[in-house]
């Protein structure tokens, strides 16, 4: 699979498993059940009430522990130093992890204005051995170049809303230039037409491919991480072999021509939004 290198040559896979909604038994069947068909990548966060279920389904699956990449997220009521601590040594005891491997801010909550003190706690995290990557989700420009601006510290991932009808064409473009992977939630639309539209259609009948995994290849191919989630060995095993399909660059172009002016899902605006 295509692997994607950050500005410190920390590497992530081209798919990965989102487990948003994946908890108890069934999640960790879930999560045990990716890894064994090749997940190396798995996407977690201390808001979905998962990280234990996440944490046995990493254990159960029998894996070589250095091979799994396991990323959680530190909510916004944890942004200030003393609980942001707390938070990151809780979602480590939950996943049932020595260290994460990649720990991230969910959203930067520009209105509390802690999301530099939030960073400086990964940082220092990281420094202490307890977290072994860190990044961010949702931020602007403007958020990362603050809190490169004010720690000395850049973050290695950017997990941020991509799909065909929200392309992001910009902030990839920034991500790009400062060596910072992106990471695209909900990167097939959630539910939403995107799977129908004629022009996927078409480019996944040209591959012999499903209509999902065009979208998933129109991620790879744009170099952007996707964390689509799937409860079924069926599907996981789909998503992960469209990490192997790489479309041109006319049919990136068509399937990019989908964005809409604010084609978020839920008008999850970073520079407005605020998560608890």
């Amino acid at each position: 699979m295509n692997r994607f290198t950050a500005h410190n040559g920390f590497q992530l896979p081209a798919i990965g498993l989102g487990t948003y909604g994946l908890r108890g038994d069934a999640g960790s069947d879930a999560v045990a059940a990716a890894i064994g068909a090749g997940y190396r990548l798995i996407d977690s966060a201390f808001n979905y009430e998962n990280e234990g279920a996440v944490g046995r389904g990493v254990a159960a699956s029998g894996a070589d522990r250095s091979e799994v990449i396991v990323t959680t997220k530190l909510p916004g009521r944890h942004h200030a130093a003393a609980k942001a601590r707390t938070s990151i040594e809780e979602s480590r005891s939950r996943l049932g992890l020595e260290a994460t491997d990649l720990h991230l801010i969910h959203w930067p909550n520009p209105s509390q204005d802690e999301y530099v003190e939030a960073w400086q706690a990964l940082v220092d995290a990281q420094q202490r051995g307890v977290v072994r990557q860190i990044g961010v989700s949702n931020f602007l420009p403007e958020h990362l170049e603050r809190i490169e601006r004010e720690t000395g510290v850049r973050p290695v991932v950017n997990q941020i809303e991509v799909h065909p009808y929200f392309p992001q064409t910009e902030q990839l473009a920034y991500h790009r230039e400062h060596g910072i992977l992106t990471q695209a939630w909900s990167p097939l639309g959630k539910g939403s037409a995107l799977l129908s539209e004629p022009v996927v259609v078409e480019v996944a009948a040209a591959h012999g491919i499903s209509a999902a995994q065009a979208v998933l290849a129109w991620h790879v191919t744009r170099e952007t991480v996707a964390i689509p989630m799937a409860t079924s060995l069926e599907h996981q095993t789909a998503n992960l072999a469209a990490g192997s399909v790489v479309l041109d660059a006319a049919e990136v172009e068509a399937i990019t021509a989908l964005g809409r002016q604010d084609g978020r899902l839920f008008g999850a605006d970073p520079r407005t939004h605020e998560e608890s």
